[in-house]
């Protein structure tokens, strides 16, 4: 299947973060069925991006996060649709986003977040494996459609 970067049709993105060396099996069901999975960093490790690649046999993205001790990028940057993306694992500061950057999805507070700073919209999935500040457990969907348009649905796990 072709990757939902390069395509121009709609594409749903199961997006999670901060794993922690932990991946329930009833969250790999549930999104075994998605065109692509981005992992936003924490995964520690290599087995969790292992089981997502087998369970959905799609494209797995991720990004190091400060608790990742691999080579994994630290920032990733892609375009679908005029839809620019940027995805980190530790937020920047709300006072200085990225230029640029339509969609800014990061990890690392646990927290899930669907906030839109001067032309940025940040979009967080919260945590499956140990929320905090009171969130529940959580992944998101994102659906990217035609000419730079999305969904973004949070899922309590």
């Amino acid at each position: 299947m072709e990757s939902p970067t390069a395509s121009t049709k709609p594409a749903r993105v199961a997006v999670i973060a901060d794993t922690h060396d932990n991946l329930p099996y009833p969250l790999v069901e549930r999104i075994a069925a998605a065109d692509e999975i981005w992992h936003l960093g924490d995964v520690c490790g290599d087995w969790i991006l292992d089981e997502l690649r087998l369970a959905s046999t799609r494209p797995v993205k991720v990004v190091r996060g400060n608790c990742d001790s691999t080579d994994w990028p630290l920032t990733l940057d892609f375009t679908w649709n005029d839809l620019r993306i940027h995805l980190v694992h530790v937020p920047p500061d709300d006072d200085d986003p990225p230029p640029h950057v339509d969609l800014l999805l990061h990890g690392h507070t646990h927290v899930p977040r669907n906030e839109t700073i001067g032309s940025t919209h940040f979009l967080n999935p919260g945590c499956i494996t140990r929320p905090n500040r009171g969130a529940l457990r959580s992944y998101a969907w994102l659906t990217l459609l035609p000419n730079a348009r999305y969904h973004w649905e949070l899922c309590l796990f």
